[in-house]
């Protein structure tokens, strides 16, 4: 394997992207769907989502809550990991350092270290669950609740930028 392909799959481009627009109604939300489709974007690449279309958990859009705890317990586990593994350092510089002799109050020190570093990565990971992506998903749900419809629109980067570009065309209002 050369250099330049390990380069290219190591690179961490998208190949699919989101957008996703919330309408107030079913009418204005079918208008968008049928105004993209006229533009050339497949069926494929778009979604109702609302009352009588698609629901949130069919296209994927999660509780905050689910987001929180996928964050949380995957990064509990990353750094209960590393924590066991400072605790072993620890141990091992203790031991070989500083003379100290072996015991099993010293080799409690991985777990222990394990355990609160764990603790600590789950609250890390559920703030950053639900201030990041579940905020997100939040605001999307409450427009659902409230009654409004989300188009959303998955594709390539030029699909979906052309999608935006045509609905931002139509959507916004006039100057005089």
């Amino acid at each position: 394997m050369t250099a330049s392909r390990f380069l290219h799959k190591a690179s961490l481009k998208r190949h699919t992207y989101l957008a996703i627009m919330a309408l107030p109604d079913e009418a204005s939300a079918f208008q968008a769907y049928r105004l993209l489709q006229y533009h050339g974007i497949s069926p494929e690449h778009l979604a109702i989502v609302g009352e009588g279309y698609s629901s949130a958990e069919r296209v994927g859009l999660l509780e905050p809550t689910q987001i929180a705890l996928r964050k949380a317990r995957r990064l509990s586990m990353f750094t209960g990991a590393f924590g066991a593994v400072m605790g072993a350092v620890a141990l091992f510089v203790l031991n070989l350092g500083f003379k100290i002799p072996l015991s099993l109050n010293l080799m409690l020190l991985i777990p222990a270290s394990s355990v609160v570093a764990g603790f600590f990565g789950a609250v890390l990971g559920a703030l950053f669950g639900f201030l990041g992506e579940g905020s997100t998903a939040g605001i999307y749900r409450h427009h659902l609740r409230q009654g409004h419809y989300l188009l959303m629109m998955e594709g390539p980067e030029k699909l979906v930028r052309l999608g935006q570009d045509v609905l931002k065309q139509y959507c916004l209002p006039k100057s005089r």
